[in-house]
């Protein structure tokens, strides 16, 4: 769990300066070539811009030429698959969706971009680098297979009118954990008693496919103490009563929430958009959801911006804070790419502070920054005046943070691909099971994925 304070990021916000505004490539005019890139659409039409102009300068700097491809976040996943598989690949590819760094350095798949890592090194966060910082098979080590340019959390979104239709402010919301989420079934009775039956107090995500409900199971898990699940050094640890016991609250609350009415009916079968959209429809009072595109997407709209609260996690039970996972995006070059200096050379310096930075403000900070320091240099992303920066600055960059547990082991990714603690879930919600029974099955087959996955020790 990694949390820089004020003093490192200033310690590290020296030399920032003194990089400079104009940005330099690390490959003479002399080597001039191309290499090919596949780039994710935005979310915003303002990201794409961004990025082509980005391109424009490296090649007017460098001499060198990126022929990019900007696709589709579905389509990207499926093509990556394809080409990985065939050998046939571009030279730069992102990784979309985000656990293939680990499977892909695990089966030996990935350039080593260690190099590039160098460059930016002292100002990544910790968890950043964790994230990079996979196990290869073959080589039966760790290294750097993909360079971040960004990380992401999960906040809370809350309509603040819907908690003052209920009788309440935001500041009469609990602060522990299992209090904080209770508080929004309460918020339902006082909504439906006024005539919206319709509107639920939780929009936690259920269902069997996508992202979302992976890591939402995730962070509840954390929040109830099974962060140590698996080791830095790959191990599972099913064996930590602890671990065990974080597993099974983690399967009740959300199921207990689902079947008293409080979750949305349909949640055991939304897709990773549907929560956002019935947020803006404000059919849910909360959603705990991954970055602040929820906020973004109605920026168009200064009163239900304003009227959205974005806040980090509530404390633990135990009044503790809780760490939040903070995956990051990176760029990967595939093995059998046919122009490894030249992307390398892209990587670097895509992820120079001036460079990142004007990358990732287009899209008005639905991705933050992995270094600190670009914070700490340009106030814009603190802004006060902003209602929602801030906050998510504050959970995602600058508060407690763990690297995703694929990191650790690859064996994750496809417990996650699985879906085998949300399929827990459904046994609980559709199967009848308890949420010890559901617990046990799911616990055979994580093991049964993980011996799958042996890291050499040492």
């Amino acid at each position: 769990m990694t949390a820089p304070s004020r003093r490192s990021l200033l310690r590290a916000s020296v030399g920032l300066a003194a990089a400079g505004a104009l940005a330099r490539p690390f490959v003479a005019n002399a080597a001039a070539t191309t290499a090919t890139a596949w780039w994710v659409q935005g979310f915003a039409p303002e990201e794409d811009v961004a990025f082509k102009k980005i391109v424009a300068d490296y090649q007017k700097a460098s001499g060198n030429a990126i022929d990019y491809t900007i696709i589709p976040y579905a389509p990207m996943r499926q093509k990556i698959v394809s080409a990985v598989t065939s050998g046939v690949v571009p030279d730069v590819i992102q990784n979309n969706p985000l656990e293939i760094i680990a499977l892909y350095a695990w089966e030996d798949r990935l350039v080593d971009v260690t190099d590039v890592i160098e460059t930016q090194k002292s100002r990544y966060t910790d968890t950043a680098l964790l994230t990079a910082y996979c196990y290869n098979s073959v080589d039966k080590r760790r290294s750097y297979y993909g360079v971040p340019y960004t990380l992401a959390v999960r906040p809370n979104h809350i309509w603040r009118p819907l908690v003052e239709k209920a009788g309440y402010t935001m500041e009469d919301l609990p602060r522990t954990w299992d209090a904080f989420y209770d508080f929004f079934k309460d918020m339902q009775k006082k909504l439906s008693a006024q005539g919206m039956r319709h509107v639920y107090g939780l929009g936690f995500q259920m269902n069997t496919t996508g992202n979302d409900s992976n890591a939402l199971f995730d962070y509840l898990m954390i929040a109830y103490g099974g962060q140590g699940i698996v080791g830095k050094d790959g191990r599972l640890h099913l064996d930590d009563p602890k671990v065990r016991a974080a597993v099974v609250a983690a399967l009740r609350y959300p199921t207990t929430a689902y079947k008293e009415g409080y979750v949305p009916p349909g949640a055991i079968n939304w897709n990773d958009a549907d929560d956002n959209n019935a947020f803006h429809a404000k059919q849910i009072v909360m959603d705990l959801d991954g970055t602040i595109s929820t906020e973004v997407a109605v920026a168009h709209n200064e009163q239900d911006y304003r009227d959205i609260v974005t806040m980090g996690l509530p404390l633990d039970n135990d009044g503790k804070p809780v760490a939040s996972q903070a995956p990051s995006a990176c760029g990967l070059i595939p093995k059998g790419a046919k122009n490894v200096e030249v992307a390398k050379d892209f990587l670097k310096y895509l992820i120079q502070p001036p460079v990142l930075n004007e990358l990732l403000k287009t899209g008005l900070g639905r991705n933050i920054p992995c270094m600190p320091t670009i914070v700490q240099d340009d106030p814009w992303w603190l802004d006060p005046a902003d209602p929602h920066r801030g906050p998510y600055i504050q959970q995602g960059l600058l508060g407690p943070t763990l690297s995703t547990f694929w990191t650790f082991n690859p064996a994750y990714a496809q417990v996650q691909n699985e879906h085998v603690w949300p399929s827990a879930w459904a046994d609980i919600t559709t199967g009848g099971m308890t949420p010890e029974a559901a617990a046990e099955k799911a616990f055979k087959r994580v093991e049964e994925i993980f011996a799958k996955y042996p890291i050499a020790q040492g």
